[in-house]
């Protein structure tokens, strides 16, 4: 059974995942200045969008002396794929096919990179089955 995803993000929040992806670990401080390069920013909307991330599930924190370190939960290709099917259940019923019907009806993909993608695909099946049949298999009770 799939997860669920997680809830969707706004434009700021994902800015700020995308700095959290890029450090691996953050201050709310850290983040502050790399949005201030582009935009100004309160220090108090960097900590509130933080704590919605916390509270959404895509960061963690700990803390050191008095300072809250940040680090995602969720792998950057994770929230991405959770987008996907959020916009999937939306739009296509449910259907990744009609999804990327639209996709090659639309020219972002074209039918070419399908082909390679499901050539890739099946090399990765291929290995990931010939590494599962050299893996000793559990005995119940271990």
């Amino acid at each position: 059974m799939a997860r669920p995803p997680k809830p969707g993000l706004s434009d700021l929040e994902n800015r700020v995942m995308n700095i959290v992806w890029e450090h691996s670990e953050l201050t709310a401080e850290t983040a502050r200045m790399q949005i201030e390069a582009t935009q100004p920013i309160k220090d108090s909307t960097v900590r509130t969008i933080l704590r919605r991330l916390e509270a959404k599930g895509y960061v963690k924190h700990r803390v050191e002396g008095r300072t809250f370190i940040y680090s995602p939960t969720v792998a950057s290709n994770n929230a991405a794929a959770d987008a996907v099917r959020s916009i999937m259940e939306r739009f296509c019923n449910g259907s990744i096919e009609s999804l990327i019907v639209g996709l090659v009806n639309r020219e972002v993909v074209s039918p070419e990179k399908l082909q390679e993608l499901g050539k890739r695909i099946a090399e990765e099946r291929q290995k990931a089955e010939g590494e599962a049949s050299r893996t000793p298999a559990r005995r119940k009770g271990n």
